[in-house]
């Protein structure tokens, strides 16, 4: 029986390292890893990449085929700021995507050049999380510690050049930094922020080896690693997605976004403009409430997470960390239509809605970057991550969006991802090729649900009037 063309895709993300090692053929994991991440909440967001490397070389060793992985790829959390010395050591901690610190230098961003620029140049009009926000932080705080600074990665390219020796990044992972363009880096963006282009990588055209994995890491030397990408690129290849189909993900935040033929160019700042992992686009919106704030919401009510009830008057918007998507940063949760005849499972309800509601109106602006006729209502919204096993979360979606709902079969679809940019290194395929074939998408397809426009209604009107509330940028 001939021995499997074995791969390993890894997810580094804020918490933990995931590593699957894969049959290149199949799609069969055959085993598995995972090593947690310490984060620093003291003063922000921050997390030691040397940490990060420690957990790659555990994950990958777990999975019983570091030694005969003939190919490795990593998935990482996007827009972290990684800073290196001269001798490649880590300057300070890495400023995680979450660290908020950075908002003002983001505004600053916007205030210069307009959102509008920044739509037109860069594809995304730039917020706290991003990395170019987050080194015009560091510069103005921590002046000396730029100074030391003799390179710039993001945590994938960081963990990429651990391994092979080689400095390199990929289009969808730099198009989250906000000084990445189609034509290569914007020299603008980088002069106003204090940035040597020097200190930054190359970015390696996808299908193509990052390098080879050097003596003293976790797997054989010479073993090809492919390019890596961002988490949200890597799950979409880890899904093998195609333009047009829509990705609802729940987790602590939510997201949703698709495969795009043409740029995104949002200067409302809802949908970021990504590249994905091959040659085409991203669009991609967030918000910060999603299972998380609900489950806050169920906790205080003394409900179990799934005991919700039909009915009722009641907007519950869960903004416990103020919100992304609308723009309120400063917001709190809000509860308004209370009635004496509301019940506790129609206001954990309502705590739902308010949570779908804004990742069902960003995903409308999602679609929309195809133009008018790209996004097709019939076709299910592939529902992933956290919450989406949940009854509760899928029959919210099906009755606000009036559509049909499928549920992957497949987990880890970062690592997933990463695994197929490998095993395209073996194939001379392409990645999302690669996921289809696999069959990660397949899964049963929920019936859609008469939409429940007297909710979005609802919800829509409350978010307005609540402007005065909840400060600037309610829309």
């Amino acid at each position: 029986m001939a021995h499997p063309q074995v791969v390993i895709g890894v997810d580094s993300s804020t918490q933990s390292t995931k590593a699957l090692a894969v049959d290149a053929e199949t799609g069969q994991v055959l085993g598995e890893g995972r090593a947690p991440h310490r984060v620093d909440s003291r003063h922000g967001q921050e997390s030691d990449p040397d940490q990060w490397w420690d957990a790659l070389t555990t994950a990958v060793a777990a999975t019983g085929w570091a030694d005969r992985a003939q190919a490795l790829a990593i998935g990482g959390q996007q827009h972290g700021l990684v800073t290196l010395d001269a001798a490649g050591r880590p300057v300070r901690p890495a400023l995680l995507w979450n660290d908020v610190r950075s908002a003002p230098q983001a505004a600053d961003l916007v205030r210069k050049f307009g959102a509008q620029w920044w739509a037109t140049e860069i594809g995304s009009v730039p917020g706290a999380s991003f990395t170019a926000a987050k080194w015009a932080w560091l510069r103005a705080t921590e002046p000396d510690n730029a100074d030391r600074t003799a390179a710039v990665r993001l945590p994938h390219d960081h963990l990429t050049e651990r391994l092979t020796g080689t400095a390199t990044t990929d289009r969808g992972d730099a198009s989250g930094t906000g000084w990445w363009t189609p034509d290569g880096y914007h020299t603008a963006v980088l002069d106003h922020i204090g940035l040597d282009p020097a200190l930054l990588p190359a970015v390696t055209p996808a299908g193509t080896a990052a390098g080879h994995a050097l003596p003293g890491g976790p797997l054989r030397p010479g073993t090809p690693i492919a390019t890596g990408t961002g988490d949200n690129m890597a799950a979409a290849l880890g899904l093998g997605l195609t333009p047009g189909t829509p990705v609802l993900s729940l987790g602590t935040s939510g997201t949703v976004y698709t495969v795009a033929r043409n740029r995104p160019a949002d200067p409302t700042g809802t949908v970021a403009g990504f590249a994905d992992a091959l040659d085409g686009w991203l669009p991609l919106a967030c918000t910060l409430n999603c299972t998380l704030a609900v489950d806050r919401i169920a906790t205080l009510l003394g409900r179990d997470r799934q005991d919700v009830e039909p009915g009722g008057t009641a907007v519950l918007l869960p903004y416990l960390d103020g919100e992304r998507t609308p723009a309120l940063p400063h917001a709190s949760g809000l509860l308004h239509g209370l009635r004496h005849d509301t019940t506790p499972g129609q206001l954990l309800q309502a705590a739902y809605d308010g949570a779908a509601y804004s990742l069902l109106a960003a995903l409308d602006d999602v679609l929309a970057v195809d133009g008018p006729d790209a996004a097709d209502p019939d076709r299910p919204i592939l529902l992933i991550g956290g919450g989406a096993q949940g009854r509760a979360w899928q029959d919210t979606v099906r009755r606000l969006s009036g559509r049909p709902v499928q549920l992957p079969a497949a987990r880890e679809l970062v690592a997933l991802g990463a695994a197929a940019q490998a095993a395209a290194l073996l194939t001379g395929e392409s990645a999302d090729a690669v996921a289809r074939r696999w069959g990660t998408a397949d899964g049963p397809v929920l019936p859609a649900l008469t939409r429940d426009d007297a909710a979005l209604e609802r919800i829509a009107t409350t978010i307005s009037h609540a402007a005065a509330l909840q400060g600037d940028g309610a829309h």
